[in-house]
């Protein structure tokens, strides 16, 4: 019953702010708050959920906190990124379209619920487990991910902001392993919190796998990679530098055997 609850009510919250958002980004024709709004709702339910679940435990308050680490962190860089472009090129054929804006910003909402899922039922559920590998592993691959999103994240920042490389391509640092190692990272920390989150997990409750999955779905074939690599393509696709790199840097995973995926 409280669970059932919770997720309704986190559900109603996520789709308010983000209707909420969109309304204002429509009158104002912007973008430059939509990734703020979402990491903040990201941030919003998970202290949420805590305190309508009603119970505090050690993995959900550590659970809490790692998302609020995540949620602050990439919040504050995409607005800070935006505020340096003036646009975020996804929205190009968007921002002058109320319809097709609210689409993306139902679409924000759903990769909230979803991906948040396995810490709403976490912080909705009365029982409690100890401590265990599951979570010291969970929470591990948590920090590798946020180390490895937040390194390429300002590896990138560094990079576009010397005017010497204007017009160029990283190819150093993580991107020399991975031409997209920050979402890498992201896929990684949306694991880890699954798996720790599992540990008082049963039944129906275990679906909430498909937050990873999902993150994974959305980065690597709808919102994330394709758009990158076709700009890329298009931009740099006849430099036998950007051929060469294509050609032997993974495009996520860091794994000769990955190469494709």
């Amino acid at each position: 019953m409280i669970m059932g609850s919770t997720l309704a009510k986190c559900a109603v919250t996520d789709l308010a702010i983000q209707w909420v958002g969109w309304a204002l980004a429509s009158a104002l024709k912007t973008e430059k708050f939509y990734d703020l709004a979402g990491s903040g709702t990201f941030v919003l339910l998970a202290h949420l959920s805590r305190v309508w679940g009603g119970n505090g435990h050690l993995r959900q308050n550590v659970q809490t906190g790692l998302v609020t680490t995540w949620g602050l962190r990439l919040g504050t860089f995409l607005f800070l990124r935006i505020l340096k472009e003036g646009q975020d090129r996804r929205f190009n054929n968007v921002r002058d379209s109320p319809g097709t804006f609210f689409v993306y910003w139902t679409v924000q909402a759903l990769w909230v619920f979803i991906t948040l899922l396995p810490t709403l039922i976490l912080n909705s559920e009365r029982r409690d487990e100890p401590l265990g590998p599951r979570d010291y592993i969970g929470w591990g691959i948590w920090g590798l991910g946020f180390a490895t999103e937040a390194i390429a994240d300002q590896q990138k920042w560094n990079f576009k902001s010397d005017p010497d490389n204007a017009g160029k391509f990283i190819h150093h640092g993580l991107w020399a392993y991975s031409r997209h190692p920050n979402y890498l990272g992201e896929i990684l920390q949306w694991s880890g919190l699954f798996l720790s989150a599992s540990s008082v997990m049963r039944g129906p409750q275990c679906l909430s796998a498909v937050s990873p999955l999902f993150v994974w779905f959305l980065l690597r074939h709808v919102s994330g990679i394709p758009i990158l690599e076709k700009q890329a393509m298009k931009k740099w696709g006849s430099d036998p530098a950007f051929q060469n790199y294509i050609k032997n840097t993974p495009l996520l995973w860091p794994f000769p055997k990955f190469k494709g995926e």
